[in-house]
């Protein structure tokens, strides 16, 4: 089937690219909407301006659209508005979207593809959180934390490319704390810097931590593709 990937340039949605592709699904292109701030409910956001790299060390044609509103409605009907674009310029037949157990991320999104006579592919639906996570690192999967927002996790773990001894500790302060180990509630987000699906590492040259005592982010502010990768 012909996709349009929703695409945040973090784990899940990267993640399900890559097994939509193991289905024998066609990628065609990219759909980002970019959010007005971390205060959407919908949208991953921070640096979403570096997904392009993601895009074409993956060759897969990217498709923006930036939100001057923070309400769900605003950016639901921007999606549906690149959905449309994406059917007219590459066929599209479906969409496949990273989401793992938000109902409320979900309907808006198999709602919207109903309207269109879209198919919403969930690759990770209802995964194991413990098996999910160990088996992104075995699968070749290099991603950093860019932000986080829940008790357990300070500043330490930003900008931090996670491992499988990191899952372990993440394991026990989810326990401890309460937090979804997926970070699907926004808990953290992250920013994929290589997998199999890419032809070039993205080499971070220069990144910021922001932090408030609580809440925090990483902001990359250069970054290339590794052409000797």
């Amino acid at each position: 089937m012909k996709l349009a990937a929703l695409f945040s340039g973090g784990k899940d949605s990267t993640y399900s690219i890559f097994l939509a592709k193991k289905q024998e699904h066609e990628i065609k292109c990219l759909l980002s909407v970019f959010p007005k701030s971390d205060e959407s409910h919908l949208l991953h956001h921070p640096n979403l301006q570096w997904t392009h790299l993601q895009s074409q060390s993956m060759r897969i044609p990217h498709l923006t659209i930036k939100s001057e509103f923070d309400e769900t409605d605003n950016e639901i009907k921007l999606l549906e508005k690149i959905l449309i674009q994406s059917i007219d310029e590459y066929q599209i037949e479906g969409i496949v979207h990273g989401g793992i157990q938000s109902q409320f991320q979900k309907e808006k999104f198999e709602n919207l593809c109903n309207k269109l006579n879209l198919k919403s592919i969930t690759p990770l639906w209802n995964r194991n959180p413990l098996e999910y996570m160990n088996e992104l690192i075995s699968s070749n999967f290099v991603f950093i934390i860019s932000s986080v927002s829940s008790d357990g996790l300070d500043d330490s773990w930003l900008g931090k490319i996670i491992t499988k001894n990191d899952i372990v500790d993440l394991y026990s302060l989810s326990q401890k704390f309460g937090f979804n180990l997926n970070f699907e509630g926004g808990e953290a987000e992250t920013f994929v810097v290589n997998c199999p699906l890419f032809s070039h590492a993205i080499k971070i040259n220069k990144g910021e931590k922001i932090w408030d005592g609580y809440r925090g982010r990483f902001e990359i502010v250069a970054a290339g593709l590794n052409n000797n990768a």
